[in-house]
């Protein structure tokens, strides 16, 4: 089976015919209209019907046309595979392909992007130097220099003071 990745979660019924409600843990507004199916926990379905009200994200499943069978459903967690991932524009990286990327100063090894907080106006990397001390570095041109994901490799040059 395919990798499966982690994109929201089911947190309620909505109406009588098998609608549900979720949580999506996407950055992207318009994902589940680009899916054709998804999984929620072990079990694939087909999505049928996507709504959107407000911030909240209503689906319609195959295999789902009641208020009893959506009710299973909730707390389920929801996954989509890799090949379902969209492309992404230049210089932009999901997260878990930056995860575990090792950090470079001018050349000098100085640890691994533990973390991406992306709750704030630009992401911040925390990374986990190698004397187990933490930093974090704002994803700004001025500091991340290069982002070679195929070879695992992030050059930064950071001001002193930051490590």
């Amino acid at each position: 089976m395919k990798n499966r990745i982690l994109i929201g979660k089911v947190t309620k019924v909505f109406g009588i015919m098998g609608e549900i409600k979720i949580e999506s843990y996407s950055g992207f507004y318009d994902r589940f209209e680009t899916l054709k199916s998804i999984y929620l926990d072990n079990d694939i379905f087909t999505i049928e019907n996507v709504k959107h009200k407000d911030k909240m994200i209503m689906l319609k499943l195959d295999r789902c046309n009641t208020r009893n069978d959506a009710q299973h459903l909730v707390g389920k967690k929801i996954y989509m595979t890799d090949a379902d991932l969209q492309k992404l524009p230049r210089d932009e990286f999901y997260v878990r392909d930056l995860v575990g990327i090792l950090v470079e100063d001018r050349g000098e090894l100085i640890g691994r992007v533990k973390d991406v907080l992306t709750d704030r106006p630009q992401d911040i990397y925390v990374v986990k130097l190698e004397d187990g001390g933490e930093i974090m570095i704002p994803s700004v041109k001025a500091f991340i220099k290069e982002i070679d994901i195929e070879n695992r490799r992030m050059k930064v040059e950071l001001i002193e003071g930051m490590r």
